[in-house]
This record gives structure tokens, sequence and C-alpha cells, in this order.
């Protein structure tokens, strides 16, 4: 084989896998455009409940610093309801419809698959997000300005990461579950918003904190990205920012690894057994 041969054997794989990837990522970033009531049901009514909050402590005379409490985690609520409908779920709705049988038998990796959905994900939930943050910011006149900018941003993004690879373990784990992944996605949606502190520091959990920290990316993402943002007195951080930042990263391997290794073991269950076909349910 002619070197040039072989460089082209060793690229395409590569080329195969992030044209998967985007062909995921783009259903998502553009679905939203044709259908313009999905912006008001996924943008503006979630904001109505970030405004009770704000209101609530108002009227209790507590702090500002509460305010940006509510602000932030109403914009990191988007992405974690994101994780468990469009990432969790995401396999066990293709089954439903016929179609996890096109992504078992297409020439491409599976995590790439889910990369996809993970980048579009992101993409169309930080239209939401966005939303929360600038009328928190405009209405409520809430101070959301980091001291280090780029060091909150690292953070955020590395937040989304490792959340968003919690959610490809989770495709696997609800598909495995099968017609009972509706009960699990309830039951992991409105407690999560009591153990990752989204509406007030993460502190006052007492013990249960390092429980939420141990298994949630989310809890400690929001909590260093609140220090970066109102000082580690006034945020009440849980842990220094530098500890959390690390503790992210190794979520965010772990995670990918248990993924691949789900996807992996989801395969070999499925071409063993056959019951991955809707039929078999």
């Amino acid at each position: 084989m002619s070197p040039r041969g072989y460089l082209a054997s060793r690229r395409e794989p590569w080329e195969t896998n992030l044209r998967a990837a985007w062909a995921r990522a783009y259903v998502r970033i553009f679905a939203a455009s044709r259908e313009p009531s999905w912006i008001i049901f996924e943008t503006v009514m979630p904001v109505l409940g970030m405004f009770a909050y704000v209101f609530v402590y108002r009227a209790l005379g507590a702090p500002r610093e509460f305010e940006a409490f509510v602000v932030l985690g109403g914009v990191m609520m988007a992405y974690w309801l994101a994780v468990l409908w469009s990432m969790g779920s995401q396999w066990f709705w293709e089954k439903q419809e016929g179609n996890l049988e096109f992504y078992l038998v297409a020439p491409c990796s599976r995590l790439a698959i889910l990369s996809g959905m993970a980048v579009g994900g992101i993409v169309m939930t930080s239209m939401r997000a966005l939303l929360s943050l600038v009328l928190g910011v405009l209405l409520f006149r809430v101070d959301i300005l980091p001291d280090h900018p780029w060091a909150a941003l690292g953070v955020f993004l590395l937040t989304l990461w490792a959340l968003y690879a919690l959610g490809m373990c989770m495709a696997s784990l609800f598909l495995m579950y099968g017609r009972e992944v509706w009960h699990v996605v309830n039951a992991l949606q409105e407690p999560m918003y009591l153990v990752n502190g989204l509406y007030f520091p993460l502190r006052a959990l007492g013990p249960w904190a390092f429980a939420a920290v141990s298994t949630l990316p989310l809890a400690l993402g929001l909590d260093a990205m609140r220090q970066l943002i109102l000082g580690p007195t006034l945020a009440r951080g849980f842990w220094p920012v530098g500890v959390e930042a690390a503790v992210l990263a190794v979520a965010l391997v772990v995670n990918l690894c248990v993924a691949v290794l789900l996807l992996a073991r989801l395969e070999h269950e499925g071409k063993k057994t056959g019951t991955l076909l809707l039929r078999h349910q």
C-alpha cells in the first residue's frame, strides 16, 4: 500500500465519526428554528420558576447574593434537564420509534453519535440558558461579573462536558431499564434541584452535600462558578475552586470511560439476546 493510501485508510474512520457526530448535532441545532412554539415553551415558561425563587428571597429580605444563586441555578438547570430528556432518554426514544437498529448497524462509533447529540444539545440548550441569564441581569439587577472570566468560562465548559458524559452513561442505562425509563427520569428531575443546590448554597445541605458532589458534576461546577463570580465568602463555597475543577476533570474522564464500557456491553448483549429490538419488549 502506498503512503497516500495508508494515510487515507487511517483517516477514513475519523472522517466517518466526525460526519456522524455533525449529522446528529445538526438536527438539534436547527430543529428549534423550525418549530417556533418550542422556543416559547423551552425558554420562557421555565424561567417563571426562577422568578418565583427571586421574589421569595426578596420577600424574606435575604442578601442580594442569594438572587445570584437563583439566576445561576436557573441557567444550569436547563442543561440538567437537557441531559435527562435529550441525552439519557435518547436511545430509548429511538428504540420506540424503530430507529435504534440504524444506529447500531451504522459504520461509525456509537460514542460519536452520542457526542454529536451532546454538542447539538449544548447549543440548543444555551439559548434557554442565555435567556435566563439575560432576564436575571436586566429585570432583577443581579450582578454577575466574574473577577476571573476565563476561569469561570473554563469551569463552565468543564462542567458541561462532565455533565453530558454522565448523560452518555445514562443513555445506555436507561435503555437497559426498558419501559421503566420514564419513572427513572421523573425521579431524577425534581429531587436534583435540591441535591445540586440550584437555588441555595451547596454547603447548606450539610453532610448530604458530600453525597451530591461525589456523584453529580453539576453540584461541583455550580459551586465553583459561584465562587468565581461572587467570591468564596459570599458564595459560601464548599471546596476551593481548584479542588472542584480537578474533581470535575476526573469525573469527565471516568464518565467517558464508563460510557464506552456500557455501550460495548449494550451492543454485546443486544447481539447475543436480540432484546434491543422493540418487539422483544
